[in-house]
């Protein structure tokens, strides 16, 4: 896992937002609707809180196995220790049942972010038995922290992130606000609110922001929420199609696109899961999604 350090530049906004918006197709995917809907209560604050008075290497093992039961992996045994190392964290994916996990010592005076360190590698460890990986390294660790935080223990990753004067810190591969985004998707999915978890501001500012963003995605034509501006743009999009008898026309960004011939159809990204949605072009209607079964309100 990647780990900031003191005085290092933090990348802030959405470099990765394609990647991330592909991790949580992925895992509706290989999880299913019914399996995802399972992780709808996050690890909370009072589960993994680790203070001074706490034997470091008990207190890791005891914070290990909340995760390990929070991701329903009850046969699976995490083996914690502690060395000097570049990065913040590693684990070693065998065949099990025993997985290794080696932390970066500077957590034995930053205990309260154990946790964190810990719920990503042991992700990996699910990942890994679920046989659901991304090509390239840089991806592959992407779709570990989307898992993380859309399944319930990512708010702790997020946490981590804190600015002092000279001192940065920031655990994961994703951006602040690229967290918030995915913690955000899960919260308006699950109905839940993490923000009383945070006890970093820098953190809680970077949730706000990435829940506006996603947000947003719940405003894009064809959704009835869609605004006028856009609405506009997607009107004469479909003019354009309707005229076009066969042709492909395509919206903005990676938003909608009008397929021929007739009877004209459209399709765009569900806003919840961004699996792909195809309704006729006919004015108002419901679409249901068939991968994370959001209803959705169209103006086709």
């Amino acid at each position: 896992m990647a780990a900031g350090s003191p005085g290092a530049e933090i990348r802030r906004g959405y470099p990765h937002l394609d990647t991330v918006r592909s991790a949580v197709t992925a895992l509706y995917k290989r999880l299913s609707y019914d399996t995802v809907s399972t992780f709808g209560t996050s690890v909370l604050p009072v589960e993994v809180a680790f203070d001074d008075t706490e034997d470091l290497h008990l207190g890791a093992q005891r914070v290990a196995r909340v995760l390990v039961r929070h991701l329903r992996l009850p046969d699976a045994r995490m083996v914690v220790s502690f060395r000097e190392m570049e990065h913040a964290a590693n684990v070693e994916l065998t065949a099990g049942p025993e997985y290794f996990i080696e932390l970066n010592t500077r957590f034995a005076t930053h205990r309260k972010d154990i946790g964190a360190a810990l719920a990503h590698e042991v992700m990996h460890v699910y990942l890994h038995r679920l046989d659901l990986s991304f090509p390239g390294t840089r991806d592959n660790e992407i779709l570990t922290d989307t898992a993380t935080a859309y399944l319930g223990a990512g708010w702790l990753l997020l946490d981590a992130y804190r600015e002092h004067g000279p001192f940065s810190q920031k655990l994961g591969y994703l951006t602040p606000e690229e967290f918030g985004y995915v913690l955000a998707k899960r919260a308006l999915f699950f109905d839940e609110d993490p923000s009383p978890w945070f006890t970093s501001p820098q953190a809680y500012d970077a949730y706000t922001a990435g829940r506006a963003r996603a947000r947003q995605d719940g405003h894009r034509p064809p959704l009835a929420g869609a605004g006028w501006t856009a609405r506009h743009r997607y009107a004469r999009d479909r003019r354009a199609a309707q005229g076009a008898a066969g042709s492909v026309v395509r919206g903005p960004g990676d938003s909608y696109v009008f397929e021929g011939p007739a009877p004209l159809r459209v399709t765009f990204p569900c806003p919840a899961c961004h699996q792909r949605i195809r309704v006729p072009v006919r004015g108002r209607l419901q679409a249901r999604c068939a991968l994370c079964h959001t209803l959705l309100d169209c103006e086709t």
